[in-house]
């Protein structure tokens, strides 16, 4: 079922317009010229509009520009008594998706309605697909098999398929995003929009923009009208990430939207109605922002409807195995290198390690040890010496005969160091600090294919302060 709004000037196309949408199962918006059509626009979510090509003041093809002027993604049928071909191409290049001739037939304006709307429903899984593939796909899946991880997602399989809001509570870097996914994937939402917002990293200004839009004008800048996340989120899930970071005159609208499921666009007049699933996540205790003061009462409560705590990493240290090989193979695949597995020695550094950067600072590890060594079996002095307590002599040895460790369990063929004539043998044995700095940046901007700002993140540090490197490459490191 889709909300579909008709506009036309004559009352007998309109009433079989709206009782052959009807009758196919859609609800239907009626008005008589654009200003009117605009106005309901306001104040609904439309998910497709038929509009006559002639009508009296604002013709078909200026609805079509003002809908693109103001910011409007709403697929358009053009309806129209002059058929002509010249009406077609002008009705297609304006931007409609098809074109149908008066007297109106109900089986064609049927038909053309279901192929519009599953072209947008296609374009839109397209549109997301490609944004999935360029993220990491193994980020998207939760690796784990510690009995807090099997009790987070029984509590998300139970809750997905309701519409309650969610609190998701955990230190950065747990993940607390995958679990908002997953909720999103296993409910009957999954093929609607999942937009995430972080409160943290926009702007204090712009947050009520970026929830709720704005009206063309509202303020400097406001070339045109523009949709929130809560709009692009209709009928979908809302990641409000970093909730605890919100402004408490924030607050007090986000609780308003929550309990009328309506909201205002910055400069705007007309609530707009909308239906969405809201999950929130923060690295704080709410309940103690409550009691500071620096957080609503009334919204903590009918956000954490369902609260999940999500545990730090150093809490099931068993899963880490298993993420660390992911972690591995992944890397390991994305530079065309074999990789056998992990040695158990190097496992037992990691699960002795506290994480204080969670599953995050894990894969950073992790991938840095894949990319700077040139050993088939990931060794315990592939793993960065201060951070780890190693000295040069641990970083010399391997733990001879050691199998290396995988989730089949796959012996080791070869246990060799790294060659003499290899360059990252500086960073090994070298004491100068300098040369083995610039080895592992070489080495890091080789596997990101000079993509500062991935192997910044590689090297666990901020792209400025590569950016200050390699610039400056006389500076001795500390």
């Amino acid at each position: 079922m889709a909300t579909i709004l008709y506009v036309d000037d004559e009352p007998a196309v309109g009433l079989i317009v709206e009782e052959t949408l009807r009758r196919a199962g859609h609800e239907t918006l009626g008005a008589r010229h654009v200003p009117e059509a605009l106005h309901l626009l306001e104040r609904n979510a439309v998910d497709l509009i038929v509009s006559d090509y002639r009508m009296p003041g604002i013709t078909g093809l200026e609805f079509l520009s003002m809908l693109q002027r103001e910011g409007y993604d709403v697929p358009v049928i053009m309806l129209t008594g002059y058929a002509s071909i010249e009406h077609a191409v002008a009705s297609i290049k304006a931007g409609a998706i098809d074109y149908i001739t008066k007297p109106v037939r109900p089986q064609q304006l049927e038909l053309a309605v279901d192929q519009a709307l599953e072209y947008v429903r296609l374009r839109r899984e397209n549109e997301t697909l490609k944004r999935e593939v360029m993220e990491i796909r193994s980020e998207r899946q939760i690796v784990g098999d510690s009995s807090a991880i099997r009790k987070i997602l029984q509590t998300v399989k139970t809750a997905a398929p309701t519409r309650a809001p969610i609190l998701l509570q955990g230190e950065s870097g747990v993940g607390k995003e995958l679990f908002a996914r997953a909720v999103h994937e296993q409910s009957d939402r999954r093929d609607r929009p999942f937009i995430a917002l972080n409160c943290a990293a926009l702007p204090e200004g712009l947050i009520e923009s970026a929830l709720f839009g704005h009206e063309k004008g509202a303020f400097t800048g406001a070339i045109k009208r523009v949709e929130g996340a809560f709009e692009r989120a209709h009928r979908g899930t809302l990641l409000l990430d970093e909730i605890s970071e919100m402004r408490l005159d924030l607050q007090a609208k986000l609780l308003r939207v929550l309990q009328e499921q309506e909201f205002e666009r910055v400069g705007g007049t007309a609530p707009i109605k909308v239906d969405v699933r809201i999950i929130a996540t923060t690295n704080r205790d709410l309940a103690d922002e409550v009691r500071g003061g620096r957080f609503r009462q009334d919204l903590f409560y009918r956000l954490s409807v369902i609260p999940m705590q999500i545990p730090a990493l150093r809490e099931r240290a068993e899963d880490i195995p298993l993420l660390a090989y992911r972690f591995a193979m992944r890397t390991a695949e994305e530079m065309g290198k074999k990789l056998e597995g992990i040695a158990p020695e190097t496992l037992e550094m990691l699960q002795r390690y506290p994480w204080p950067g969670n599953v995050r600072e894990l894969q950073h590890v992790v991938e840095r040890a894949v990319i700077l060594t040139p050993d088939p079996v990931l060794p315990p002095h592939a793993l960065e010496a201060e951070r780890f307590g190693l000295t040069h002599a641990i970083a010399g040895g391997r733990g001879a005969g050691s199998a290396p460790w995988s989730p089949t369990a796959h012996p080791a063929e070869g246990n060799g160091g790294p060659a003499a004539d290899d360059p990252m043998r500086v960073v090994l044995t070298s004491l100068d600090v300098n040369d083995a700095e610039k080895v592992l940046i070489a080495r890091a901007l080789q596997v990101a294919d000079n993509n500062r700002t991935r192997a910044a993140e590689l090297l666990g540090m901020s792209v400025r302060t590569l950016r200050n490197k390699l610039n400056n490459p006389s500076e001795a490191a500390p």
